[in-house]
């Protein structure tokens, strides 16, 4: 059987599987820092294409449904456990506070078993796809992610 290293676990809450692979590691066989980015990234890819998809995309990425660019303006970590090659993470996506042009998403990422590894939050800031510029988050946009923002912990956690 071929394994994916990363797949949509659920989609309520939205959850990315991915299990961390030996390529990712440092000699000690312990994932690099720098990895999680790589982490992160993917999920929040697989997220705002889940977004879209919800918002009648029809195949379109995030940016392409709402006619602006989504450039990463920021992406910060807390870090509170390790992986190791073949170890599980799921990372559960929300969506965090929505600003004027920007938004964040916030990735909270654990074992199986509900082991705490990192949290992460990435920073979305629309642009205007024809001059590069700062641009406010379309209103249809913002309805979209509005759907997604995070609900109370009780209600997140994986069973």
């Amino acid at each position: 059987m071929i394994r994916s290293y990363e797949f949509v676990l659920h989609e309520e809450p939205f959850t990315v599987r991915r299990t961390a692979r030996w390529a990712d590691c440092d000699p000690a066989g312990v994932v690099f820092t720098g990895r999680f980015s790589e982490y992160v990234l993917s999920a929040v890819a697989l997220f705002k294409e889940y977004i879209a998809e919800a918002s009648g995309g029809q195949g379109k990425s995030l940016g392409e449904r709402f006619s602006v660019g989504l450039p990463c303006r920021g992406m910060a970590f807390d870090f509170s456990g390790t992986l190791w090659p073949n170890d599980v993470v799921d990372i559960r996506c929300s969506v965090g506070e929505v600003r004027t042009r920007s938004f964040d998403i916030l990735l909270d990422a654990v074992s199986p078993d509900n082991r705490p590894i990192f949290t992460a939050t990435f920073s979305p800031i629309c642009v205007r796809t024809d001059a590069r510029v700062g641009t406010d988050i379309p209103d249809a946009m913002r309805k979209a992610l509005e759907q997604f923002k995070r609900k109370p912990h009780h209600q997140t956690e994986l069973t």
